[in-house]
């Protein structure tokens, strides 16, 4: 049965949250007395949860590693947020099937009023079926295990261009974006970080040895991920000098796209697109002035779209005098 008494609750989260908690640290942070933290400590081992406690100055109660999985204490928003996870679960191979069992499992135990709010949810909204590759649940864990044990992860990697390659990295964080996973990782060989798709990802066994942390890429891993992720499926690349502060060109091109100040009215953007047409037009909507530094490909579409366009311009026009 989902138990939901907010003492109980609270207890869980501070035994969570930190170890060797003393009897009377908790009866101050509950507001009871050191009697009714035992009686506490006692319907959470009951209920399942290993919560040892070691004599001494000391010791203190602390949660341990239990041998099963007891039952969840979740008040009413972490009941909410599980179900709709559990209805939204996509991307991960092999676990949409779990999900539906353990979403019934929850369903009929939720309270009327949890349960409305679930199905209500769920009528209200429609999900847009894609087409991005599935993970295995298997890789995901694999990599989630290295990261925690700050150990190298090794494994197999196919490039966005079918090419295979060996690796070994200090992996960082797994990034969920649309329906990928990225890993972003220090890539010791290669002196940088770099972003690996999972489902391109065979991981080896065993791992390597343990690395030191090291500061987050950019301070943001997860526009990390879009900015490199992004530029590294384009096929084609351009150096673009744009006629206009560098906060008015970043705020209408994509996070990808890597913008460097040449003044106060000046900048160059590193734009890219996989045609040169399409790179074109993105150039066309920034309403700046702009020059080509590097690529005579998009310089020669540029010129072919311009007279197309001028040449609509001037159809139906009365011939000029003279």
């Amino acid at each position: 049965m989902l138990q939901t008494s907010a003492r109980l609750l609270r207890l869980l989260s501070l035994l969570e949250a930190r170890r060797d908690w003393t009897g009377a640290d908790l009866a101050g942070r509950l507001g009871v007395t050191a009697r009714t933290v035992r009686s506490d400590i006692g319907k959470l081992r009951e209920l399942g949860y290993p919560v040892e406690a070691a004599p001494g100055v000391r010791g203190g109660y602390r949660l341990g590693a239990g041998a099963q999985l007891p039952p969840l204490l979740l008040d009413d928003d972490e009941a909410v947020a599980v179900a709709v996870g559990l209805r939204t679960a996509a991307g991960v191979a092999g676990i949409a099937e779990t999900s539906v069992r353990a979403l019934a499992k929850l369903e009929q135990v939720l309270p009327s009023r949890l349960r409305h709010r679930v199905q209500a949810l769920q009528a209200a909204t429609v999900a847009v079926p894609g087409a991005g590759p599935a993970v295995d649940a298997d890789v995901l864990t694999a990599i989630a295990a290295a990261i925690r044990a700050s150990e190298r992860l090794r494994f197999d990697y196919t490039s966005h261009q079918g090419t295979p390659s060996r690796r070994e990295v200090e992996p960082h964080r797994l990034v969920s974006w649309g329906r990928r996973w990225y890993l972003v990782a220090w890539d010791a060989a290669r002196a940088g970080w770099r972003t690996f798709r999972v489902d391109r990802m065979t991981p080896k066994v065993p791992n390597g040895p343990r690395f030191a942390l090291r500061e987050p890429p950019e301070g943001d891993v997860a526009r990390f991920v879009q900015r490199s992720a992004g530029a590294a499926t384009w096929r084609f690349h351009a150096r673009v000098r744009l006629h206009a502060p560098v906060e008015h060109v970043r705020a209408r091109l994509p996070i990808a796209v890597e913008v460097t100040p040449e003044g106060p009215d000046r900048c160059v953007a590193e734009v890219g697109s996989d045609h040169a047409q399409l790179l074109g037009l993105y150039l066309g909507l920034l309403e700046v002035d702009f020059e080509v530094l590097d690529a005579p490909d998009l310089a020669a579409e540029l010129a072919r779209t311009g007279e197309r366009f001028l040449r609509a311009a001037n159809a139906g026009r009365p011939p000029a005098p003279g």
